[in-house]
């Protein structure tokens, strides 16, 4: 989880999410909607792959990103028992 954290720590790799939240991409698409290095890039999406938020799949000599929903369901769902919780003090 702390991996999961430490990725969604960084503007960058939280608009890379957004991004491929519209659907799969290459790393060369990703790239061009930033105006950083494409080193830096693949830095980011290495962190994002580290923490399954994402996966890739080779195709020749292209990467293609996908995003990884389900550890963000879970996130979501671990989030969201703090909330629950909360409720059921109240009552």
């Amino acid at each position: 989880m702390n991996q999961v954290f430490k990725a969604l720590n960084d503007p960058t790799r939280r608009k890379i999410l957004e991004l491929l939240r519209r659907g799969d991409m290459t790393a060369g698409e990703i790239a061009d909607a930033f105006q950083i290095s494409k080193p830096s890039i693949s830095h980011h999406l290495d962190l994002l792959k580290q923490a399954d938020l994402v996966s890739s799949t080779r195709a020749g000599q292209f990467l293609t990103y996908s995003l990884n929903t389900t550890v963000l369901d879970d996130l979501m769902n671990w989030l969201f028992q703090f909330n629950d919780e909360k409720k059921s003090k109240k009552k």
